[in-house]
């Protein structure tokens, strides 16, 4: 690797790191006389929101749309910087307390607080789009290149993509599913991986329009995992179901309890859920880990000393730029595993059946 690109890299996570604890200070300091409380600020930069926060400066959201159901069955539809501070508009505010905590709620004829059907456009939500956005900028250059210029090899970053492309389909999805079947499920585990791949680099970003920590939250890896859970089972052979309901083993593990079917039917819900809380729990650890170390920085801050915060936050930053290019090596191994994983519970549902002599 050339030295400029050494200190391009270097210079880029030194800017991450820095950006994260200005971000993570003007957060938490909305109140000069307040003290820091580490558990609330790191949770609640973890945990999704109606507003995109601006880093640098700490009056200033971007506004995203609510849009909620009230128990009449009447839909309402506004912006949160309506709601963000405290406020009450057509009856809804943004509940601050343990029961549904930062979440829209409303109250009813009567008085009573209730939460209504709530399908708002959230930070998660709005990174949603975004990732779709980013994904189709990087491959479709590709598809446009061997449109228009055939077999020739791309170079630059389309050439990156292109590189990184064939190597998840032939080591991965051609290898274990074969040439047939690999072309036919492409499309959903390169997709798979790119938006894995995609959003896990987005959320070491603190700047808009990343920094949403997407595959840390349980609700988008359970849907990852229920989609390769669909293509699990509904594309399975017979012989798959025939292993899953009368394995073949000896018939007092099948009758008259069932034994092995009900080892093979737990099996089949098993797997999806392990894809889901190992992605989550994976980059919801890494998110974690770099937002304790830089709160290490006010945490000594406040303990006084002029010379243990400078040392502190020399360390913080130190851990946290060994921290994130970590994180950016786990960024791409933990969308290879999902897809590795969810290619080998496709390949073993796509059994056929064999004679023995």
């Amino acid at each position: 690797m050339k030295k400029h690109s050494i200190l391009i890299i270097s210079i880029t996570l030194i800017v991450l790191a820095a950006a994260a604890s200005i971000a993570l200070f003007d957060h938490s300091h909305h109140d000069e006389n307040a003290k820091f409380d580490a558990k609330e600020t790191i949770f609640d930069h973890l945990v999704d929101h109606y507003s995109w926060e601006v880093p640098f400066s700490h009056s200033h959201k971007i506004a995203l749309p609510i849009i909620v159901q009230d128990y009449k069955g009447g839909w309402h539809c506004f912006m949160s910087s309506k709601v963000e501070h405290g406020e009450t508009y057509n009856g809804f505010y943004i509940d601050q307390s343990e029961a549904h905590h930062g979440k829209v709620v409303g109250t009813n004829e009567n008085g009573e607080v209730y939460r209504p059907l709530d399908i708002s456009i959230t930070k998660n939500v709005a990174a949603l789009f975004i990732t779709v956005i980013v994904i189709c900028l990087c491959l479709f250059p590709l598809v446009r290149w061997y449109k228009n210029n055939g077999k020739k090899a791309p170079r630059g970053f389309t050439g990156a993509i292109e590189m990184l492309t064939c190597m998840v389909y032939d080591d991965v999805i051609k290898s274990i599913l074969g040439p047939e079947k690999g072309r036919r499920f492409a499309p959903y585990l390169l997709t798979a991986f790119y938006f894995i791949f995609i959003s896990n680099l987005m959320g070491l970003m603190v700047i808009f329009p990343a920094g949403a920590n997407l595959t840390g939250n349980l609700a988008i890896t359970m849907v990852l995992a229920i989609c390769t859970f669909l293509a699990v089972n509904i594309f399975g052979t017979k012989e798959y179901w025939k292993e899953v309901f009368w394995p073949d083993v000896p018939m007092f593990l099948k009758a008259p309890l069932p034994i092995m079917p009900f080892i093979e039917i737990f099996g089949v819900f098993t797997k999806p859920i392990a894809l889901m809380v190992r992605l989550f729990a994976n980059m919801m650890g890494g998110h974690m880990i770099v937002l304790v170390l830089l709160s290490l920085i006010f945490i000594f801050k406040e303990m006084g000393g002029v010379a243990v915060a400078g040392g502190t936050t020399v360390l913080s930053i130190g851990f946290s730029l060994f921290m994130y290019i970590i994180d950016t090596l786990v960024s791409y191994i933990q969308a290879y595993v999902f897809t590795m994983l969810s290619t080998i519970f496709i390949s073993l549902a796509q059994v056929e059946h064999h004679h023995h002599e």
